[in-house]
């Protein structure tokens, strides 16, 4: 049995998808590819999120593990910032504080 029901998937996927979409693009240009122009999270399970982004005229998409497998809803947050920080430490930027 999935560790998130689709309820759950579909309301982090909008949250994604709809407030943080530079942070996705941030994600696939880290662990899919550098040429990345757009990006969105399309599923996420108890063992990392995928992205699916357009790079180069060619859509791909990348799944990205979490730190180690999840069960409870707000260690998703805590798996993307993570991934977010992974991204951000890979491209040379600097992450922005969150709360």
């Amino acid at each position: 049995m999935p560790a998130f029901s689709p309820d759950i998937v579909t309301a982090v996927l909008a949250h994604r998808n709809g407030d943080h979409q530079d942070d996705n693009l941030l994600i696939a240009r880290a662990f899919g590819s550098l040429d990345a122009e757009t990006a969105t999270m399309t599923t996420l399970d108890e063992n990392g999120g995928t992205f699916a982004y357009s790079a180069n005229g060619e859509d791909a998409e990348v799944t990205v593990p979490w730190t180690a497998p999840i069960s409870e809803r707000p260690e998703i947050r805590r798996e993307v910032v993570v991934l977010y920080e992974r991204a951000c430490a890979i491209l040379g930027i600097e992450p922005r504080a969150h709360d």
